[in-house]
């Protein structure tokens, strides 16, 4: 059945054609993505990336075609000779690009036929999305996945416009790296020429751009691949690309202009859509005290409000006694919302015990004052002070957790997003930027027992805090910075340390011996001896950046190949189990036992 093309040229794409073509002979080329047969007549869906064109076959044109058109089937590849003409009047479609004309054929070929797909090359047809990702190659031809990855496509290159206007240069770095475990697990090669050695899939560019800066490159780029095996969800991946970027002899405010400067002319460029600049700045401090979060959501505005200093003497000893404890107690007020029942404030109650709060104290505020179970344990006058402070008034809803800093930011945190989004309050359509900077330098790590770095080792102190790292490390902050874009950050960075005796009080602090220090990182430290320019940079997620700008809800809708939660692909069935030559001629034994059947998710 199949047909060589034999000489036969493609001149127009699918989506390319209009009346003005009429009369012109055409030749198109795509998928069937739909065929009617009305008798006398048929007609053929033809799509490629570029749209979709009706095909008009008639007995007149010639009965082999027509006989040709009858055997064909969805998804199968086609070649088309034809005329352009209008559309008779009555059947133009106004919802298609091409909906004004149609091609009048006068020879088909068949290039390649199809199977019956698993499902419709349709944007509306629901698909397990463990089936999309199997037939990957079929989920691809659907318009709104290519529509995402020529999106991609469009942003990397006005990224690079961009960047090469303002000076900087594309530098590859090595995918095969030194092991340097601080963060997240890496992913191993085995040297078949070194053998017991490893190199391993990197992170991130981190040291390499630092020495790059060190060469005196002054201002680097890299779209790269990079890799952490780490426990996955929607928006991350094993394998995964970032925009990365360093420049020499900066600060954060530079940095940070320059940066903005670039996401409003990506989003202008791609989307059409104009961000406004400068982009608001708070310190992770005011994100974590007003919002719970170092990510904020600005697109509403539901704050975190402090309220142990009127509830430290109260008769609610739940709230009291954590209050003189010095934890913290603290609410938002769900705006109109008093109207909720017991049974929708108990889901509120079990939605922030995910994020470890043990319970959520309430207030129905009414016309005739607050009603709650907890109301009695509070003065008349207590009770206008926290109405007061609450912004409340008739119809508000006001919910309240008490326990540690954290646990008391991260339940409140995610509960203001919950309310927002059963209120209705999130405008799908905005995109809204922010800055979070001066994150610690630090946080302790229960499990191992020591401090570990909040972003990376290599994060520079601000200069009035360097002498807190003696005395007090916990309330070191850094000039580390965040962009944040719906709640969501979507890229973070820092000035780095330049000096080799602040990055070894740095090791010092994270507990590495001089020793250990050497052995991970002494390549580095070796080049601060020669003279390294003040630096900084940033790495943009650039999965995440294009699942926002596409309005998606998971990275894997705008990856071409991706993995699933479990780190597989489904498509290709990797990882698998490789020969044994293989693992001899790399000296490794495996003591796993090797899976019999496909996997399963």
């Amino acid at each position: 059945m199949s047909e060589a093309l034999a000489g036969l040229k493609r001149t127009h794409v699918c989506g390319a054609l209009r009346s003005t073509d009429c009369g012109n002979e055409v030749v198109v080329m795509g998928w069937v993505q739909k065929r009617r047969d009305h008798g006398g007549l048929i007609f053929i869906d033809l799509r490629d990336r570029y749209g979709l064109v009706q095909i008009v076959f008639d007995p007149e044109s010639g009965a082999q075609n027509f006989a040709k058109a009858e055997k064909v089937r969805n998804e199968y590849v086609l070649a088309v000779t034809g005329v352009v003409e209008n559309r008779p009047e009555g059947t133009i479609n106004p919802n298609l690009d091409t909906g004004e004309i149609e091609i009048r054929a006068t020879e088909l070929r068949i290039l390649s036929a199809s199977k019956t797909p698993p499902f419709y090359m349709d944007d509306d047809a629901e698909v397990d999305e463990m089936v999309r990702l199997k037939y990957r190659y079929l989920d691809l031809r659907r318009p709104v996945m290519q529509q995402n990855l020529v999106l991609r496509h469009k942003v990397t290159m006005a990224m690079r416009k961009f960047l090469d206007s303002k000076d900087f240069l594309e530098i590859e770095t090595p995918m095969l790296a030194k092991s340097t475990p601080e963060g997240a697990r890496e992913y191993l090669v085995p040297s078949r020429v070194h053998p017991g050695e490893f190199y391993v899939l990197p992170q991130s560019p981190q040291l390499f751009k630092q020495i790059l800066m060190v060469s005196g490159m002054d201002k680097y780029f890299q779209i790269v691949r990079c890799f952490r095996d780490e426990d996955l969800r929607a928006d991350r991946q094993p394998e995964f690309t970032q925009l990365d970027i360093e420049m020499s002899f900066v600060e954060e405010d530079t940095l940070q202009d320059i940066m903005e400067e670039l996401v409003a002319y990506v989003f202008k460029e791609t989307l059409g859509v104009d961000v406004p600049l400068p982009l608001p700045r708070l310190t992770y401090e005011v994100a974590m005290e007003k919002y719970g979060s170092d990510k904020p959501d600005l697109r509403f505005e539901i704050p975190l409000i402090d309220v142990a200093d009127i509830v430290i003497d109260s008769d609610f000893q739940v709230f009291a006694n954590i209050a003189q404890k010095g934890g913290r107690v603290k609410g938002i007020n769900a705006t109109g919302c008093a109207r909720y029942s017991r049974k929708e404030i108990d889901e509120l109650t079990k939605y922030v015990s995910v994020y470890g709060a043990k319970g959520l104290a309430w207030m129905q505020i009414t016309e005739e004052g607050c009603k709650s179970s907890i109301t009695k344990f509070f003065t008349e006058e207590k009770l206008n002070a926290l109405c007061e402070r609450m912004n409340g008034k008739p119809g508000d809803l006001l919910l309240f957790v008490a326990d540690k800093a954290e646990i008391v930011a991260d339940s409140l945190g995610h509960l203001r997003q919950e309310i927002a989004k059963r209120e209705g309050l999130i405008d799908e359509n905005e995109f809204n930027f922010s800055w979070v900077t001066e994150f610690p330098l630090l946080e302790y790590s229960e499990e191992e027992k020591r401090w570990t770095a909040k972003h990376h080792p290599f994060t520079s102190p601000m200069d009035e805090d360097v002498e807190l790292m003696v005395t007090d490390p916990s309330k070191v902050r850094t000039k580390a910075y965040d962009m944040v874009l719906n709640g969501i950050e979507l890229g973070g960075g820092s000035i780095r340390i330049h000096r080799r005796d602040v990055q070894t009080k740095i090791f010092d602090l994270l507990g590495f011996t001089r020793e250990e220090a050497e052995e991970r990182f002494g390549f580095l430290l070796t080049a601060f001896d020669y003279g390294v320019p003040p630096h900084g940079g940033i790495a943009f997620g650039l999965d995440r950046m294009i699942m926002l700008m596409a309005k998606r809800d998971s990275i894997r809708d705008v990856i071409a190949f991706p993995k699933t939660q479990s780190a597989t692909c489904m498509m290709t069935q990797a990882p698998s189990p490789v020969d044994d030559k293989q693992l001899r001629d790399l000296h490794i034994r495996v003591n796993a036992a090797k899976k019999e059947s496909p996997k399963a998710e």
